[in-house]
């Protein structure tokens, strides 16, 4: 998680001043070496933070013998096939931004789609003057610009952007309806004016525009088909193992998230088994549980304590339940640049510190996005979608019985939701449904309606099979998600995700969908090829509760500060919420009632942020709606 920070002003003047502001920004933040790049009109800077070995032996920015100044983030998960590639120009022991920038140099852009891993990047090119903005093909890591007509900056962190700019920002109403349902788009920001590089592109900027490329995407041809089930189990154990393995490069120990699923179980499990192969030159890795015995819906402790048994190894547990402490709050030295930059539960990250401090870990494994591309949520459209497409008659009606049977639903209902996925008219529900949302203003959901409804479109009749469609909103909901993870600066990691390995995502993709997901049994493919590396307890666990308890029992204890806010909230003078109608829901939470409390939730720690920025940022008093209520609601609360 290296950060860089530049600017280049398009009429040559000098970058001086900015350079000094955000080297002051980002020597704030405890990281590893600081370097520069400086020329007319321009200047980049680099904040080092070392996860792997070869990292050390990197210097950034670094300049190519072409004069081009490359500037890279992230993690080289394919080295050895580049390497074969370029063995003229580096070998099997380069730094990744060796590699990377061999790459670029031998392929220009088109390198892009050869690099798998997580990353972002800048190429800087004096003799062209021009630009290059890049990330990965899931957008695990951050690059932001601010495109304006005398300049542009770029920093992987949104604060710098923000704080340092010589303008005003209105919020984006995108982004917010985004926040408050299904999480915004990925090339969009809270600040209207601040973009984000969408993932699996680059953005090109020279002096007399921007223009946006694609790199990189799935093929939609690609099919991949076994004879046997036990040819798609060593296939998935394979990209599996090899995907946890490029996650593991750590010179010091890795941390992976441990709750009782089956995602982070399989994670820790393959983990420990590679380990133990490579004969002690891996690193070593601990786990991190959460727990709350209190929560009737969340026993998750019986789960994780199973794997902990199965691999020898205790792991630090944080126990939640004991933490009362839930107000939202914005703090710290960093700015709070997005809604999601809450410190939350202090305790808990206290304690998180505290455990990331005592290993000397830089690496964290989570295994977020198992559930959405093995099959954790049994549905049957996509099989019954692609059979359907194809005109297997005779097979769609067999599923579709098998399916029924299952589900206890008629095979004429399946058959018209399967039907209903190809109407224009599929993703329209979220808005139109005034018992999820209430609380918002009805003018605010018809401007912003995709986004409320989660961007959903519905199946296209020809082209890509459903079961692909279907795959890649999944992909591009997950991408939204990453998009709103800020980086953590206090203590700085890294976090990996192994089940958003490209080479994993393209099998998955290209294999029969009823592989993954059969009528009697959810995530088919991964209890069957883990079977007995995976404890029992865990791989055949039913699906586990989400937790409803604890957002209500935060509405009780911060209901004071809660009552007060309310009574004049700045999201409703942006016109973003009802206030009547949202005081409702919290008195419904409250006493139990069925709320969504996800979305209340977000729309409470909006309240917060929006206040929190007018209280530490003088640029916000610029906003026409802020000058007009602020001073007002502030008195009132």
């Amino acid at each position: 998680m290296s950060l860089q920070l530049g600017r280049w002003n398009f009429d040559r003047s000098p970058v001086d001043q900015y350079m000094t502001k955000g080297r002051a920004l980002l020597d704030d933040i405890e990281l590893d070496e600081r370097n520069q790049y400086r020329a007319e009109g321009i200047g980049i800077l680099h904040r080092a933070f070392h996860a792997t070995a070869e990292s050390r032996r990197e210097s950034q920015p670094h300049v190519l013998t072409t004069g081009t100044v490359l500037t890279w983030d992230g993690r080289l998960d394919n080295r050895d096939d580049l390497v074969e590639q370029l063995s003229a120009r580096i070998t099997r022991s380069s730094p990744d931004l060796h590699i990377v920038a061999a790459a670029y140099e031998a392929w220009g852009t088109s390198c892009f789609a050869r690099m798998v891993g997580d990353w972002a990047l800048s190429a800087w090119n004096p003799k062209e003057r021009r630009l290059i903005l890049a990330r990965d093909f899931v957008g695990a890591r951050h690059l932001f610009y601010c495109h304006e007509r005398d300049y542009i900056a770029w920093s992987t962190l949104l604060g710098p952007l923000v704080a340092l700019s010589d303008r005003t920002f209105q919020l984006d109403e995108e982004y917010i309806a985004g926040w408050l349902s299904f999480f915004p788009a990925a090339d969009i920001t809270p600040y209207v004016g601040i973009r984000s590089v969408p993932p699996s592109c680059f953005v090109r900027v020279t002096e007399t525009g921007v223009s946006i490329n694609q790199h990189w995407d799935f093929d939609p041809s690609k099919r991949i088909r076994y004879r046997s089930d036990q040819d798609y189990e060593e296939h998935f154990r394979t990209l599996l193992f090899e995907s946890v393995r490029r996650r593991l490069r750590s010179d010091r120990p890795v941390l992976a998230e441990l709750s009782g699923g089956m995602d982070s179980s399989a994670i820790v499990c393959v983990a420990d088994k590679l380990i133990h192969e490579s004969n002690g030159r891996a690193c070593r890795l601990e786990t991190i549980s959460y727990f709350d015995d209190s929560e009737p819906n969340w026993n998750e402790r019986p789960y994780f304590e199973t794997t902990e048994r199965k691999r020898g190894r205790a792991g630090r547990h944080i126990d939640v339940g004991s933490h009362e402490n839930l107000v939202l709050r914005y703090e710290g030295k960093h700015l709070a640049a997005t809604p999601a930059s809450s410190v939350g539960d202090t305790a808990c990250q206290a304690d998180f510190r505290s455990c990331l401090a005592e290993l000397g870990s830089r690496v964290v494994l989570s295994g977020i996005g198992g559930d959405e591309v093995l099959g954790g949520v049994p549905t049957p459209i996509p099989e019954l979608g692609d059979l359907l497409m194809r005109g297997h008659v005779f097979d769609l009606f067999r599923q579709l019985s098998d399916w029924g049977l299952t589900t206890r639903k008629p095979v004429f209902q399946l058959m018209r939701e399967t039907i209903r996925e190809f109407s224009p008219l599929a993703g329209i529900c979220v808005s139109r449904n005034e018992g999820l949302l209430p609380w918002l203003k009805q003018p605010f959901v018809e401007r912003n309606r995709r986004a409320l409804e989660g961007y959903h479109d519905g199946l296209r009749p020809f082209g890509p099979l459903p079961s692909f469609q279907l795959n890649l909103q999944v992909l591009n909901g997950l991408r939204r998600q990453l998009h709103c993870v800020p980086s953590s600066l206090d203590p700085p990691y890294e976090k990996r995700y192994p089940y958003l390995d490209r080479d994993l995502l393209e099998f998955l993709y290209a294999i029969p969908r009823e592989q993954l997901v059969r009528p009697t049994q959810r995530r088919s493919l991964m209890r069957r090829a883990l079977r007995g590396m995976v404890p029992e307890q865990v791989l055949n666990r039913r699906r586990k509760a989400f937790v409803t308890r604890r957002p209500r029992a935060m509405v009780s204890a911060c209901w004071s500060s809660l009552t007060q806010i309310s009574q004049y909230l700045l999201v409703s003078a942006f016109g973003f919420v009802e206030p009547t109608t949202f005081r409702s829901a919290l008195r419904n939470a409250r006493n139990g009632l069925e709320v969504p409390t996800g979305a209340l939730m977000r729309t409470i720690a909006l309240e917060y942020w929006v206040r929190y920025l007018l209280e530490r940022n003088s640029w916000l008093l610029h906003f026409d709606v802020f000058n007009q209520v602020a001073n007002k609601s502030l008195e009132r609360a």
